[in-house]
C-alpha cells in the first residue's frame, strides 16, 4: 500500500527496486485521506522502475488516476454510509468509463482494530467488532450475491490488531471471492496467519514504512506459504 502523503519521491525508486526483487504482485495507490495529490508522479515512477500493475485505492471520486492500470471501486458493506455504498460511485461512474481503467468492484469491509483509525473517521462508520466473524461473513456472503468481485478485510492503517484468523477463516467458507486483508500485518507471523487463514492478498503499507526491512521478510513469507500449499 503506499500512500502519497507518505511516500519520498527522490527515494522512490529504491523501493520500487526492492519490491521487484521481492517479487510484490500490486502496488494500491491512494488512501483515506490525501493531502498531496502525487499519485501521477508515482504512477509514473511505477511505470519507470518496475511492471508491477498500479492499482488505486481511492478514499473519494476525487482520487481517481487514469494513468494507473486499476482501481479498486470499493463499496464500503461494513457501514451503513450511502455515500460509500453508492453515492461516490454514481459521481465516479462516468469518469470511469471514459479512463479506461480496469474497474475492480469491492466489497470493502472495515474491521475494529484496538484503536480509532483514518478511515472509521473519514468515512463515518462503526467498524465491525475484531470478535464477531460471523458478522463478516454474512457481510460478505451479501457482497457476493450483489455482484461483487473482491472482499477486501481491513483493520486500517496502523492498526494495532490484525483481522483476526477466525473471522478470515469465516470469510473464507462464506464465499467464493478472492480476499483481500490489510491493517496491522507488520510481522511474519501475522502475514503467515493471515494466509493460513484464507486470505488470497495481504496489503503491508505501514509496517514496511516504520521497518524497510520487512518486506524481504513479508516476501519470504509468502514464498515459504506458496511453496507448502504448491506440494499439496
Amino acid at each position: 500500500m503506499l500512500d502519497p502523503d507518505k511516500v519520498d519521491l527522490a527515494s522512490f525508486p529504491y523501493l520500487l527496486a526492492e519490491s521487484v526483487q521481492q517479487g510484490v504482485d500490486y502496488f494500491f495507490v491512494g488512501g483515506s485521506l490525501i493531502t498531496q495529490y502525487a499519485m501521477p508522479e508515482m504512477i509514473a515512477a511505477i511505470r519507470k522502475h518496475t511492471q508491477i500493475p498500479a492499482i488505486l485505492f481511492p478514499g473519494s471520486s476525487l482520487h481517481i488516476e487514469p494513468t494507473a492500470d486499476a482501481i479498486l471501486l470499493l463499496s464500503l458493506i461494513s457501514g451503513r454510509n450511502p455515500e460509500l455504498l453508492i453515492g461516490q460511485h454514481v459521481i465516479a461512474a462516468p469518469i470511469l468509463k471514459r479512463s479506461g481503467l480496469e474497474v475492480l468492484p469491492t466489497g470493502y469491509m472495515l474491521v475494529e482494530s484496538g484503536r480509532s483509525t483514518t478511515v472509521s473517521y473519514i468515512s463515518n462508520t462503526t467498524p465491525i467488532p475484531h470478535d464477531k466473524p460471523s458478522v463478516a461473513a454474512c457481510t460478505a456472503m451479501a457482497g457476493e450475491m450483489l455482484g461483487l468481485q473482491l472482499m477486501y478485510l481491513d483493520a486500517g492503517s496502523g492498526a494495532q490488531k490484525p483481522v483476526s484468523a477466525a473471522m478470515i477463516a469465516a470469510v473464507r467458507q462464506a464465499v467464493d471471492t478472492p480476499i483481500v486483508v490489510g491493517g496491522g500485518i507488520n510481522s511474519i507471523d501475522k502475514a503467515y496467519a493471515a494466509l493460513e487463514a484464507g486470505a488470497d492478498v495481504i496489503v503491508v503499507g505501514n509496517g514496511i514504512e516504520e521497518n524497510p526491512d520487512l518486506l524481504p521478510e513479508i516476501a519470504q513469507a509468502v514464498r515459504a506459504f506458496n511453496e507448502r500449499i504448491a506440494t499439496y
